[in-house]
Parts: structure tokens; C-alpha cells; sequence
């Protein structure tokens, strides 16, 4: 059996998180294989503490597991796309919007969903139902109905009415299924217990029991009647030796356990030793899991019961504080370890990877190709057409999605012009793996510089490959550099950094903070919501500023994108060879990306940063701020910027429409220098 080839982990849950975590503490076990985590979302909820969260004890950070700072310290590419479907007869992952993956190895660990019901709110998947729970008012008279009498329905009706100490509470149940001491305990939380066939015509929550995602009916895997993935002792799909399954989506034909996370956890083991053996063409070992698990059911006040298949004891205070030092235990064993306070930096990725100033224009101006700098080229003999180049390191782990922001970022040196992008050539570098695994990498990166170009009708045209001649990095993914040639057009007359005039406002078009905040993931810093919202800043295309801005384009003065040397170094482009002109800024207005501001007051930074401070010196002449600046101010103005925004001036009339309508905001204005 093969021992190469990509080892896809399908899902982030419990049984993943775990492998994940022994791969982080002890490298060496992790497989030689280049190693993927698929996931819709950059984090996964414990479900131990999801009761809690539903009655207000926990905030949504505290159960969170950040799966892409886990990825990033166990060495695994990190993937945040659904999956929509498997057939492992081609070893292949579907995703959607994505090209699929293809796969040596492939373990899934895809959770559950509710079994469908034609009345309410399935409580899994979790988003959903909690975003349904958002928005519902503990003022409402009219009374939220749990549909199903298990552990999972009681602990959550228990958990609401912690959440809504008066609201009308029910909880459906079939009929006898509640023995008197459970009653009792809900009839003093003032919870009432109704029958199957109780009409209701409320809002509900069902929690009727789970089975696997649907796409897994159309895999061809062997399933048991609940949907859930067979598997043999050794957690091997049956009949498919290279596939891999536990948690919820999966159960073991010789020892079935129902659907909890008490088993997810403990398989998180033994899958872990089995893919390690696996990948290295090693025997397998088999797991038996314990008969019966222990449940801890936190109640509507201070206190937990613990049950043990037909034995209960509680409910107790004791008993509730033992479960939350448990949840709270498993939790801080995801936190990254605290740095040593002498251990290097690493170097930021991404555009923080640019040159200095300094040494470049220096180096431009020893061999005299020097002067003003332009976003992109006029080509010589056709004033209409514009070329730029740009590219860096891979900003992320995930090559679709790094190939997608390097096409972003290059294609910006043209909207900074006004010019519309018609092709690209790209030249994509990929590490020294094996030749199948840089097939995978660079179809993913293709394919993610291409669903740049086609939304704006543009087509890559052709391009070149190389293989690095330096060591691979782990992951793998984080060794792929591309570098883009783009070619657009305008038929109107480019828009030009030198162009700033006295009266001119500037606006900006979206947030800066995007160096600091990959620089703090580095060190685990930042906040997985944080990085999130600015990557779905960072993925959207800025193309159709052109269109938008068309009415006023003649008002249009000069234009950049702000990208490694930050707005103030950008600026100071702008300012370049302009000695009767002022700008006045207002901090306040200067948008930043949630959490950029913090982490620059706990002293974090890019490594580009340092360089870039230079650019302080502005603010002693030409520049003024209109307030006195903050430390983290002075920092998010020369922050390296990737896919960053665009910094517009134009006439005041220009500005009011353009505020108006769109994204733009106004952080200044030009004005004539006195004296």
C-alpha cells in the first residue's frame, strides 16, 4: 500500500480538534504527508459547553476552538469551504464554489444534523439554531416549545430558561418517556411537559436526535440507519481501507455508541495513532470504546446532575462546578503555549513581505530607473493599455485562497489607474514535493486566480511554473509564491498618484489593519473572528468601484492602493514632488478592521512595520492629523497592507455623492500650503 499522497482531515470536529492538538505538541508523530483540515467555518464549538452558551454563562469565544491557529501550530493546511459531496472511487473531496481535492488518505469527522422534521429549528448544525435563538425576545408571550425529551432537549430547555427566567417554556416529550424525579426538577423551573401530540404553533427547537449530512447518502459508503459512516474497530470505513471516520457522522458496527461528544473525545486517540500508522503503511490497532459515558446535565440554576446510563445522582452544586472545571480544562488545552520571551519573530507573509523603502529606492535609483512612482505602466506606443506586476508569499494555507487574494492585490495596481483588467500571466513557484502533491497545489491555486479574473471577464492567458529549490516549509502550501503580470485598459486618461489637488478630500474604501492582524495570528494574538471578518473584507473584489464611480470620474484627481508601505508611505507618493500642498487628516475617521487597534496596543506589529515608521517623518511637515495621536494610531498609519484599499482624491462635490452611495469614507482633504 502507497504511504504518499495527501491526507485530507474532512471536518473540525472533537475527534480532529484532538488530532490536531497531539500533532501541535509532538511534531514528530504528525505523518510526513502533506495534511489538509477542511472546515466551513475557521472555528468549532465544544459541545460540552454549548448548553451554557445557550443560557448566557458563556460567551461565544470561550467554547470557540480557533481551528486555523490550531492548523497553523500542528503544521496542517487550513481549507474553510463546505463540502458537498465524496466519491471514493476517484479518492475525491467535492467543495463548493472550489475545485475538489484529491485525496491519499481521508478522515472524516463531519459532525451530525438533526433528523428532518417538518416542524422546527433543528439545533444542529449549531449556527443556525443559535442564530435563531438571537433573535428571539425573552418579552415574547407566546411560549418557545424543545421538541424531544432526551439529554440534549432537557439540558437545552434548562438552559433557556437560565437564559429567560420568565418566558414560557415547554418541553415535548413522548408520552411516559419522563420519570417523576425529572418532572419534579421541571415542573420547579416552571417548565412545562407536553405530549407528542400537543398541538403547537410556535417557535421551536428540535432536538429529536441527529444523523450524518446528507451528502453522505450519495457517497456510496456503508451507513447504519442513521446515516452514520460504519467503520470497523480500527475507525477504517468498511470496504474502504484509505478512509477514516469518527465522531457523530460515524459509528463502529461492532461496538455502537450513540451520537455523544464524550465518544468523539475519546476517539481522538486512537484515530490519531491509526492515520500516523496508516500514512507510514504500519498495522493498525483496534479500540474498543467504553460501554457507557458519563454525563454531566447542567440544570436551570448553580447546579448539575451525573448520570451513568440508568444511575443518577444530583442535581448539585458540587457536581456543576466539577463540570465546569472539566469544560474549562478542555478548552485551555487548545491555547497556544506563551511564546518564549527571547524567541525570534517570524517574518510576515503576504505584502508585508515587500522590500523596504529605503533599500529599494535606493537600489531603483543607483541603476537611474527612479522618479515618481506609478500603480501601474503605460504601455509605450498605446496610451490605452496599463501593466502591472505584482505577487508575494503565500499569505495563507490555503492555496485557492491565496492564489485568489494574490490575484486581488495585483489587480488593484489597475483599478488604482481606472482601468478595467482584460488578462494576466501568472508565474506560480511550488515547493520540492512530491510531483502529485504540487499537481494539488497548483490546480488550487489556478483555480483561485481565475475566480478573481472571471468576475471581471478578464482570462489568464499563460504563464510559468518553477519548483523552489529551498526546503519545503511544513505546511507544505505556505511554500507557494505567485507572482502576477496584469494587463488592462482605459479609454479615458489614467488616473495618476501625482494628480493631488489643493481642495481635494481623500477617502479610503475599506478598513487598514490587515498586516497586524496577521502578524498577531502568527503568535495566536488575534481573535479567529477578527482574522475572519478581515479575510471576507480582504476576498471581495473592488472592480466595481470603477462602475460606481464612473459618474464622477472626471472629478477624480489621483488614486492609489495602499498596500506594503502603508497609507502614510502611500500618501507620501502621492505628496511626492508637491511642496505647495498640505494634507490635513482625521484620525477618527481612519477605518481599521476589529481588532487591528487592540493589538497595536499590546505592542504587536509586522515586520515590515519597523521600516516603514520612516514614514512618520511626513507627519512633521506636509502631513498634520487633526487630533493628537494614540500609539496604535501611529502604528495602523504605516501597517503594510494586503488586498488593501483604494485612497481617492477628489473635488468636495465628488466626495458628498461618493460617501453617499458608497463604501467610501472621508479620513481628509488636500489643501495649499501657507507661506
Amino acid at each position: 500500500m502507497s504511504t504518499g499522497g495527501l491526507l485530507v482531515l474532512a471536518g473540525g470536529g472533537h475527534s480532529h480538534a484532538l488530532v490536531l492538538k497531539r500533532w501541535a505538541m509532538k511534531p514528530e508523530q504528525r505523518p510526513k504527508q502533506s495534511i489538509v483540515l477542511v472546515n466551513r467555518t475557521s472555528t468549532a464549538l465544544y459541545s460540552g459547553m454549548v448548553p451554557g452558551l445557550i443560557a448566557g454563562i458563556y460567551s461565544p469565544d470561550e467554547l470557540a476552538i480557533d481551528l486555523r491557529q490550531l492548523c497553523d501550530r500542528a503544521g496542517v493546511a487550513f481549507l474553510e469551504a463546505e463540502i458537498t459531496g465524496l466519491t471514493p472511487q476517484q479518492n475525491c473531496l467535492r467543495l463548493r464554489d472550489r475545485p475538489e481535492l484529491h485525496f491519499a488518505w481521508l478522515s472524516l469527522d463531519v459532525g451530525a444534523v438533526s433528523r428532518p422534521s417538518a416542524t422546527g429549528i433543528p439545533i444542529k448544525p449549531l449556527e443556525a439554531s443559535l442564530a435563531f435563538l438571537k433573535s428571539e425576545e425573552a418579552s415574547d408571550p407566546r411560549p418557545l416549545r424543545v421538541i424531544g425529551a432526551g439529554a440534549a432537549g432537557l439540558e437545552v430547555v434548562l438552559a433557556l430558561r437560565r437564559r429567560w427566567p420568565q418566558r414560557a417554556l415547554q418541553l415535548q416529550q413522548r408520552s411516559g418517556q419522563l420519570d417523576p424525579a425529572l418532572q419534579q426538577v421541571l415542573q420547579r423551573a416552571r417548565i412545562a411537559v407536553v405530549n407528542d401530540d400537543s398541538h403547537h404553533s410556535g417557535p421551536s427547537l428540535l432536538c429529536t436526535g441527529s444523523q450524518g449530512p446528507a451528502w453522505l447518502a450519495t457517497a456510496g459508503l456503508p451507513l447504519d440507519p442513521d446515516s452514520r459512516i460504519r467503520t470497523d474497530r480500527c475507525l477504517r470505513v468498511e470496504g474502504h481501507p484509505s478512509l477514516f471516520a469518527s465522531g457523530d457522522c460515524a459509528v463502529i458496527s461492532a461496538a455502537p455508541r450513540p451520537a455523544s461528544g464524550v465518544w468523539a473525545v475519546r476517539a481522538g486517540r486512537p484515530l490519531a495513532t491509526n492515520l500516523e500508522a496508516a500514512c507510514q503503511g504500519q498495522p493498525l490497532r483496534p479500540w474498543q470504546p467504553q460501554r457507557q459515558a458519563l454525563q454531566l446535565i447542567g440544570s436551570h440554576e448553580d447546579a448539575a446532575w451525573a448520570r451513568w446510563g440508568s444511575w443518577r445522582l444530583g442535581p448539585s452544586p458540587l457536581i456543576w462546578r466539577l463540570k465546569q472545571r472539566i469544560d474549562r480544562a478542555f478548552m485551555a488545552g487548545f491555547q497556544r503555549p506563551t511564546t518564549m520571551p527571547d524567541a525570534a519573530p517570524m517574518a510576515c507573509r503576504g505584502c508585508a513581505a515587500k522590500l523596504p523603502a529605503q533599500p529599494l529606492g535606493a537600489a531603483l535609483e543607483r541603476v537611474g530607473v527612479g522618479g515618481q512612482p506609478e500603480d501601474a505602466a503605460r504601455l509605450p506606443g498605446n496610451q490605452e493599455l496599463l501593466q502591472s506586476m505584482d505577487g508575494f508569499p503565500a499569505l495563507v494555507s490555503d492555496p485557492w485562497l491565496n492564489g485568489r487574494l494574490t490575484a486581488l492585490h495585483a489587480c488593484s495596481d489597475l483599478w488604482a489607474c481606472g482601468a478595467e483588467v482584460s488578462s494576466a500571466m501568472a508565474t506560480i513557484t511550488l515547493p520540492m514535493i512530491p510531483a502529485n502533491d504540487q499537481q494539488e497545489l497548483l490546480v488550487q491555486t489556478l483555480a483561485g486566480l481565475r475566480s478573481v479574473l472571471n468576475e471581471q471577464g478578464a482570462e489568464l492567458i499563460g504563464g510559468h511554473t518553477m519548483e523552489s529549490r529551498s526546503a519545503a516549509p511544513v505546511p507544505a502550501s505556505l511554500g507557494v509564491q505567485v507572482t502576477l503580470t496584469v494587463n488592462g485598459s482605459s479609454s479615458k486618461p489614467p488616473w495618476l498618484k501625482s494628480g493631488l489637488r489643493p481642495g481635494d478630500a481623500l477617502l479610503i474604501s475599506r478598513p487598514l489593519g490587515t498586516g497586524v492582524l496577521f502578524a498577531g495570528a502568527m503568535s495566536g494574538a488575534t481573535k479567529a473572528p477578527d482574522l475572519d471578518a478581515a479575510l471576507r473584507g480582504m476576498e471581495c473584489s473592488q472592480h466595481t468601484l470603477l462602475q460606481q464611480v464612473e459618474p464622477v470620474r472626471k472629478d477624480i484627481h489621483a488614486c492609489t492602493d495602499i498596500t506594503g508601505f502603508g497609507l502614510l508611505g502611500h500618501l507620501g507618493e502621492m505628496l511626492q514632488n508637491k511642496p505647495g500642498l498640505t494634507i490635513h487628516l482625521d484620525g477618527l475617521a481612519i477605518p481599521a478592521y476589529a481588532g487591528a487597534l487592540e493589538l497595536f496596543e499590546r505592542g504587536v506589529s509586522s515586520t515590515l512595520a519597523p521600516s516603514n515608521r520612516t514614514a512618520w517623518r511626513w507627519l512633521a511637515g506636509p502631513v498634520q492629523l487633526e487630533q493628537h495621536p494614540s500609539a496604535a494610531l501611529l502604528e495602523l498609519l504605516v501597517d503594510p497592507q494586503t488586498c488593501g484599499p483604494l485612497l481617492l482624491a477628489c473635488s468636495s462635490e465628488a466626495a458628498a455623492q461618493l460617501t453617499q452611495n458608497g463604501p467610501w469614507l472621508q479620513i481628509g482633504s488636500a489643501a495649499a500650503a501657507h507661506g
